[in-house]
């Protein structure tokens, strides 16, 4: 089994074009980083009925994720780069609906990807009680669940400990991601994040576009405007419209080609 993998901003994940057989189980071997290949999990890639490609996400401990930002960046690379097609605009079937892709190429390289990731829903901030004391966050809907937490430093954000209670808070039944924002000034914020389902990660697309949202909400950044998302693995920019339209974009990498054999 060939796959191929790639990075946005120090996310990265194993990409395999086709149906897998056991991805969920794929996903916990390759994944490991003493045992395996080492990533976040695997994004299978295939054709759709009803868009250009599908995508399926799944977590490092086997779960299927709703969606990925800096995976579906990746995915555009990867279909554009390997000759599945020569579209500069694409449509991508998600779990979480058909988002849709703009690529931008100096020849037959893509140099960076913008994502129309949908529109947001922010809800009115909520005190979450967990062992360590409460703490309060916004829940911000990106197609995927997330948790947004104001911090005076994001460097030393609470992420294996209050992160990790989050994730699996009650008020989020299916579990929730969860960001920790400090703002740097008007516009530019540094977040870092626990995923659900991967834990500590470096970067994650549909957190960054939560927390640009939850920062408006909390009247930190404004709308129709960029705002700039310091991750761990880098900077993604965020634009959100009136109607909450968000807009991400930023770049993405292959790391290297790699061959399993299947046991």
């Amino acid at each position: 089994m060939h796959f191929t993998k790639m990075q946005g901003l120090g996310n990265d994940y194993l990409y395999y074009f086709g149906e897998l057989n056991n991805p969920e189980e794929w996903s916990v071997k390759l994944s490991d980083r003493h045992f395996g290949i080492g990533s976040d999990g695997i994004i299978t890639i295939s054709h759709s009925d009803i868009a250009d490609f599908k995508m399926r996400i799944f977590n490092a401990d086997g779960s299927e994720a709703l969606m990925c930002g800096n995976g579906i960046r990746c995915v555009g690379k990867y279909v554009y780069e390997k000759g599945y097609t020569d579209k500069k605009l694409l449509a991508i079937e998600t779990l979480s609906g058909i988002k849709y892709l703009s690529l931008e190429t100096n020849g037959k390289t893509v140099e960076e990807i913008t994502v129309n990731m949908g529109r947001c829903a922010v809800q009115e901030p909520t005190v979450l009680n967990i062992s360590y004391g409460s703490v309060t966050v916004t829940p911000v809907n990106m197609g995927n669940p997330h948790a947004v937490t104001f911090v005076e430093k994001a460097d030393e954000a609470p992420l294996s400990t209050y992160g990790k209670e989050i994730e699996h808070n009650p008020y989020f039944k299916d579990g929730v991601n969860a960001e920790f924002v400090e703002i740097i000034n008007r516009n530019t914020i540094k977040m870092r994040v626990w995923e659900r389902g991967s834990g500590i990660t470096m970067a994650c697309g549909t957190g960054a576009c939560a927390s640009a949202a939850a920062s408006i909400k909390a009247g930190f950044c404004d709308k129709n405007e960029d705002i700039n998302v310091l991750l761990d693995g880098g900077t993604l920019k965020v634009k959100i419209f009136n109607d909450n339209t968000v807009m991400m974009t930023g770049p993405a990498k292959i790391v290297c080609e790699c061959e399993v054999e299947e046991q």
